[in-house]
């Protein structure tokens, strides 16, 4: 550690101090009824903590800010964002960046976490956690990016991989080795979505399982679980369905070589209700108790959840398995 700097040093020391929240699920507005009903008569909720998406809260002092003020007085509270754009060639957005660090410091987060990817260029958002070219020259790109944004935060940076649909020519990195030497150069954290990993391996042809054993494992810090759908061709992460059983055999792998990790259940669309999304997420403790779900991944190639998985499968139907040539 010696070679970091002061922020890099702060960064990998503060990543070492994160503890193993235990599980805890995505807050959704759907549920605020349910869960202000057991704040205010104080019952369990039946969870450990819960994750905020940044976004929705960012500029947003309504009711939405009323929920967190008091969930936070009973549960820790992890903020995950979509908008970073830590990959993009694009300036790092220190407007965005101010209103992450207000939220967090309204919210006082146990960690502030976004993904290793692209979301725009020249300053459009494009709504989607793009792909990256993984190669030495990109890998210096987000290591600048990371060091500015932790440094502006005044916090560790946790980034996690994305599921993707396609992939770059011009990589010469694995995405493991991407994020190994990531966490190396400044101390930031990973959060490692299995569900993700599953999606990728599928839709790439690469080893899961191999993916996350070459991971940094005391850099991960939280893992994501979700429910995509299989459309064949493809695997699409829709976010929408229940973990299926080779999703979870990745999260055994990973909690056994973490030592464990806080868990996350994310469900995005066709939510269920709290009780029933709790009832899933319990499933990790049998899982770590060492039964699998049998639970087959949903076949689904039509009826998808929500417009924005339409457009990924539309895509991905046109570019699978063809890879991205860049420009030289």
């Amino acid at each position: 550690m010696t070679n970091l700097t002061r922020t890099q040093q702060f960064a990998a020391s503060a990543i070492e101090k994160l503890t193993n929240l235990g599980l805890g699920v995505g807050l959704r507005s759907q549920h605020y009824p349910y869960i202000m009903s057991h704040l205010e008569h104080g019952t369990s909720l039946g969870v450990d903590w819960f994750e905020i998406i940044s976004e929705n809260y960012i500029d947003n002092h309504g009711y939405g800010r009323y929920v967190l003020d008091k969930l936070k007085e009973q549960y820790p509270l992890v903020m995950h964002g979509v908008s970073m754009n830590i990959g993009s060639s694009d300036p790092i957005n220190f407007e965005y960046l101010g209103k992450l660090k207000e939220l967090g410091e309204f919210v006082k987060p146990q960690l502030i976490s976004d993904h290793l990817c692209w979301t725009g260029l020249a300053g459009l958002n494009s709504h989607d956690l793009l792909p990256m070219p993984l190669n030495d020259e990109s890998l210096q790109h987000v290591i600048n990016r990371v060091d500015q944004v932790q440094d502006f935060l005044e916090r560790p940076l946790v980034l996690e991989n994305p599921s993707t649909y396609l992939e770059f020519q011009h990589s010469t990195l694995t995405e493991s080795a991407f994020f190994c030497e990531l966490v190396k150069a400044t101390g930031c954290g990973m959060l490692l979505d299995v569900n993700n990993v599953f999606v990728s391996s599928f839709n790439h042809g690469f080893d899961a399982e191999q993916f996350i054993r070459q991971l940094p494992h005391e850099h991960i810090v939280q893992i994501h679980l979700a429910g995509p759908s299989d459309c064949k061709d493809c695997l699409i992460d829709t976010h929408d369905q229940p973990v299926p059983a080779k999703v979870w055999q990745l999260y055994q792998l990973a909690q056994r070589l973490t030592g464990g990790k806080s868990t996350l259940l994310e469900w995005d669309a066709n939510i269920p209700s709290f009780p029933e999304l709790v009832e899933e997420l319990n499933k990790a403790k049998l899982v770590l108790a060492g039964y699998i779900p049998e639970q087959e991944t949903v076949t689904n190639t039509s009826a998808l959840s929500t417009p924005i998985v339409n457009e990924r499968l539309d895509a991905a139907h046109h570019i699978m398995p063809k890879r991205v040539e860049l420009e030289q």
